[in-house]
């Protein structure tokens, strides 16, 4: 008797022109690395990496059509025809009318934070990010994290850990007022949840909220393709819907955006902002000639912004956020069949580890997720990141954020690695995990004012 196929195999929808030799190391280089590097991934040399899992920013690789476009780059100081190509795709694609450039989407939180906080002002989001928060605690306002209680906890296998929990709001706008909250921030994915979505129904619902109130929302869509791709593959009604029209009602329920191009639009450095809302970006258009250039090219070569606006339409097509979210989830198989514990449900753009629950031995003094990562590289040449307590930095008074979450995260780059890459990478974590009973923690021994994951250095206790 012949046996049916139960399930076709799928392919990546691309194939490979060029290739980028790479170089492997012994142990004991990489263990003379990484104690070079004070333990920290961030400050070792690329050349020294076998494996580069620590960002998706801006390690993409690029097609064809996006290397051609480079070659149409309009490089003049002002009106650059680059620039309406690209503010014609955010329009068409995104659901934004106007927007300004920027060289990364930190650029861009920079200058909106500015615009619209005011000291004592509270931004609530579905949960923090690094340089977001920063930038509104610079402006003068504090952030308070309403992502609902799941998020929390790697277990659990909400499908959308990203959703807001509206009675948290609710409990803000009680206690400050709504005039104190300039806007909700709302991130798709949510990066330090897991790469966790927010679901259309929670947003709508966010929507009539907010409006209710007079707040606005204002969306990170750094990654608002794959949070897409999960509504249309995990939420009733949106089975047959594409990624490219959910992508346009996801942006149709917000009245701002800030985005860093080197993650879904498949680029190696841009951003930008959009808004709905023309003394916003009148305001924008003002402030980013003093920052980072005309507001034509905001810090852009032409060349990027053409590169930006062919990226944004390839970020939308089905098969390819099919391949690349099932490339992680590929790997997060993997690991679980080692049985290394990871957040669940399997998130958007890497596979996050639990440190906590790997190195149970291990206080959160000791920095658990920076202690992996580092094991991780020394194990094998693959380099992951931190995303913990190293992260999650220190209060305005000095003290040390504790989240509940202590990760790892093994980020994939857009088209860069083969199923083979993430089989080495499963391998070496499994091969760590054996003998995480005898690894031992680490201590600070130098930190940044700012952002002290990139920077801090350790020691081994």
């Amino acid at each position: 008797m012949i046996k049916k196929l139960q399930k076709r195999s799928w392919a990546e929808p691309y194939k490979m022109k060029m290739v980028e030799l790479l170089k492997q190391t012994t142990r004991g280089q990489r263990s003379r690395a990484i104690k070079a590097a004070g333990y920290n991934t961030f400050l070792l040399k690329s050349e020294d990496v076998y494996i580069d899992l620590l960002t998706d920013s801006g390690t993409n690789a690029m097609s064809d059509r996006q290397w051609s476009a480079l070659m149409l780059g309009d490089e003049a100081y002002a009106g650059s025809n680059s620039y309406y190509k690209l503010e014609k795709a955010v329009q068409k694609f995104l659901w934004l009318q106007i927007f300004s450039a920027h060289t990364p989407g930190r650029g861009a939180e920079n200058i909106l934070s500015r615009i619209l906080i005011r000291k004592g002002d509270v931004v609530p989001g579905n949960m923090y990010f690094t340089t977001t928060r920063l930038h509104q605690e610079l402006a003068g306002g504090t952030f308070e994290d309403i992502i609902i209680d799941e998020a929390h906890d790697p277990t659990n296998e909400f499908p959308f850990k990203g959703n807001v929990d509206l009675e948290k709001l609710t409990r803000l706008i009680k206690k400050h007022g709504a005039k104190k909250i300039p806007y909700v921030s709302i991130a798709t994915n949510v990066n330090m949840a897991g790469g966790q979505p927010i679901s259309m129904k929670n947003l709508k619902e966010l929507r009539k909220f907010t409006k209710q109130h007079g707040i606005r929302i204002i969306h990170d869509m750094t990654r608002v393709a794959e949070n897409a791709y999960f509504i249309q593959q995990r939420e009733k009604g949106y089975e047959k819907k594409s990624v490219k029209d959910i992508v346009k009602e996801i942006c149709s329920l917000t009245d701002g955006a800030t985005m860093s191009a080197k993650k879904d639009a498949l680029v190696n450095i841009g951003g930008f902002m959009a808004t709905n809302e023309w003394d916003v970006f009148e305001e924008a258009r003002n402030l980013v000639v003093i920052y980072e250039g005309l507001h034509t090219y905001g810090g852009l070569a032409g060349r990027d912004m053409e590169a930006i606006a062919v990226g944004i339409e390839e970020s939308l097509n089905d098969r390819h956020q099919q391949a690349r979210i099932g490339q992680v989830e590929y790997l997060g198989q993997q690991l679980e069949s080692y049985g290394i514990p990871i957040v669940k449900p399997i998130g958007g753009h890497g596979v996050f580890v639990d440190a906590k629950a790997f190195l149970p031995h291990l206080t959160q003094d000791e920095f658990p997720a920076q202690t992996l990562a580092a094991e991780l590289y020394i194990e094998s040449g693959v380099r992951t990141m931190e995303r913990g307590m190293v992260s999650a930095g220190r209060k305005p008074n000095g003290e040390n954020y504790y989240p509940k979450l202590e990760l790892v995260r093994f980020t994939i780059p857009r088209r860069v690695y083969t199923q083979a890459h993430m089989d080495v990478v499963a391998e070496s974590a499994a091969a760590v995990f054996a003998r995480r009973n005898k690894i031992r923690g680490l201590k600070v021994v130098y930190e940044p004012k700012y952002l002290r994951f990139f920077q801090a250095r350790f020691e081994r206790k």
